[in-house]
């Protein structure tokens, strides 16, 4: 079949682009083809002196002064010669990298050439620690590994619910729910590995009791076997990151499971009850005055609190503010680093507010409730979305109302504002337009150390 004149077209374009793009400075790829043109260079000119003792000494039939191009200008000679041992080259090397890389290339990915200029641009970018737990962290590193593979999630250990609960409660380990969907996100295959790791085995799956990997995800056993198999929880992560491809780290705030206790406002008398466990307070219908955790004492992980303080932007990260940001936040040690980092530090407001945590809240209702159990200066930035016209229809449970975005002359921390929503469900984030905000918020407080992001997905 013929190709159109635009189809061949665009298929120039696309060739001329793969070609300048290993000329890119910094791929790291032009320095070993110009070793390689000089060794071959060093050859040939080795294999010429050979031939030139050969040619002048030997006696060689007449044919030769054709073979050796004797009737053409010496000057001709050498450029025919050198440009087709040049195209040679060329083609070897293409070919060769293309036979040696196919293994590891699936079906519809991008051109070598452009594949490698993104590893090495996502290499040089920026350390970025965000903070949190649930979707909303999930949804933020979906997004912030297209700019960047300096990423380290920390994240909460307080669930208490579900599949996270019960391999928490049967094998001792640290709830890996949350954990799960961040390793899942930032994996390079994310579409497969999001489907196996989210997939849950139904009721068929359950023993005489009922139990059994009944409404256990994949992969939070597959992070339970491994940190079975390492020896512990952490090295697991490690590992799963490893196996996965994960452009990151996926780090827990601390190694000790917590209790996270909340007190609640009881409306019929008026005072205070106090319950404990991340899911009950969920579902308690109450609102909430303040949390806490249990046991007090627990110590940082250690990795966590290097990250944070080597990091060019810590982001308090959204999702429910009370069950999963504040527990993080109120390990000894987190809160103290973030203030002492000299990263800067965003926090990324929720597009809606969340029943039962944050009803009728405002943008700086959340960052109040930060500063109240955590202490001020926490905060440089806040990003709250401005899109609040879009029209919402069939809501989950548990989903508030847009939180409002009125911009204040002055407010501390101050409120930048930006259309961050996804369109087929606005009550959350879009990846990559939070992902654009924040780079571009970035790039525009401290220009000299981050670029202006390109809007072009990857």
């Amino acid at each position: 079949m013929n190709q159109t004149p635009s189809r061949v077209r665009w298929i120039g374009r696309l060739r001329a682009s793969t070609v300048t793009r290993w000329l890119t400075i910094g791929l790291g790829v032009k320095r070993w083809l110009v070793l390689l043109l000089a060794g071959i260079t060093l050859l040939g000119l080795g294999l010429a002196y050979l031939l030139i003792d050969i040619y002048r000494d030997a006696p060689l039939p007449g044919v030769f002064y054709y073979l050796t191009l004797q009737f053409i200008p010496r000057l001709l000679r050498a450029l025919l010669v050198g440009g087709l041992g040049i195209g040679l080259v060329a083609l070897a090397v293409i070919k060769l990298s293309q036979s040696l890389l196919a293994p590891f290339m699936r079906a519809g990915n991008i051109p070598i050439a452009e594949a490698v200029y993104q590893y090495r641009q996502r290499g040089r970018g920026p350390k970025i620690v965000a903070i949190g737990g649930g979707t909303g962290l999930s949804t933020l590193l979906r997004g912030l590994k297209t700019y960047t593979s300096n990423i380290t999630a920390i994240v909460t250990v307080a669930d208490d619910g579900g599949s996270s609960g019960r391999l928490r409660r049967e094998l001792g380990i640290l709830p890996p729910g949350d954990f799960r969907q961040c390793i899942a996100a930032l994996a390079d295959n994310e579409a497969l590995t999001t489907h196996l790791f989210q997939y849950r085995f139904g009721a068929q799956q359950a023993d005489g009791n009922g139990a059994g990997l009944s409404g256990h995800a994949f992969g939070n056993l597959f992070i339970a076997a491994m940190a079975n198999i390492t020896g512990s929880f952490e090295t697991g992560l490690a590992e799963s990151s490893r196996v996965l491809a994960v452009r990151g780290r996926v780090l827990p705030s601390t190694v000790t499971p917590l209790t996270l206790i909340g007190d609640l406002h009881d409306n019929a008398t008026k005072t205070l009850r106090r319950v404990e466990g991340e899911s009950v307070i969920t579902h308690a219908g109450a609102s909430i005055a303040r949390i806490s955790i249990k046991p007090e004492d627990v110590r940082a992980y250690p990795d966590a609190i290097r990250a944070l303080l080597d990091a060019d932007a810590i982001i308090l990260a959204p999702g429910s503010l009370y069950t999963s940001l504040l527990p993080n936040l109120l390990v000894p040690g987190i809160a103290d680093a973030i203030r002492a980092a000299r990263g800067l530090r965003l926090y990324v407001c929720n597009v809606a507010t969340q029943t039962g945590e944050t009803a009728n809240y405002l943008v700086l209702d959340h960052v109040r409730a930060i500063e109240q159990h955590a202490g001020p200066q926490l905060i440089d930035v806040v990003i709250a979305n401005s899109a609040t016209d879009v029209p919402w229809s069939d809501t989950p449970s548990g989903v508030g109302e847009v939180i409002r975005f009125e911009p204040a002359a002055r407010s501390e921390p101050p409120i930048i504002g930006y259309d961050v929503i996804d369109a087929a469900t606005p009550w959350r984030h879009d990846s990559q337009k939070l992902a654009f905000a924040l780079m571009q918020t970035l790039s525009e407080l401290r220009p000299r150390e981050f670029r202006p992001p390109s809007r072009k997905k990857t």
